[in-house]
């Protein structure tokens, strides 16, 4: 069933996401100081990619360089990424079948808001709440 929602997941509109946080990896990547991000930019790409089966947890190892790094994503993009995955959540919703597609933008909130500090795991790990 996982495999069967990732393929819709893909088809209506995780690709072109994924695509998106790609290219906005590229462009952070440029710059020194901005590497960081561009690395959570490709982990949001690669969560969008296939968003069914697999959860973010936050890494046990990250600091308050992460916490900072998390406010300054907020102020400037975080918000704007989470406003939009709502919007989109809420619009797919509104049909049943859209209702899976609604959920997994609603589960890319969180790593909208705050991707420094997290990874991804697989859904059926039992040691991922432990790492």
């Amino acid at each position: 069933m996982r495999v069967l929602l990732n393929i819709i997941w893909l088809i209506f509109g995780g690709l072109v996401l994924a695509f998106c946080y790609a290219v906005a990896g590229v462009v952070l990547c440029i710059l020194i100081i901005t590497i960081p991000f561009g690395i959570a930019a490709f982990r949001m790409a690669n969560f969008t990619l296939w968003p069914f089966g697999r959860r973010l947890v936050r890494r046990e190892d990250s600091g308050a360089a992460s916490f900072i790094g998390n406010v300054i994503w907020v102020i400037l993009a975080g918000w704007w990424l989470a406003l939009g995955h709502i919007i989109t959540g809420v619009a797919q919703c509104l049909t049943i079948i859209g209702i899976p597609l609604g959920l997994a933008n609603f589960k890319l909130v969180p790593v909208s808001l705050f991707p420094l500090g997290k990874q991804i795991v697989d859904a059926d790990d039992p040691l991922a709440f432990t790492r």
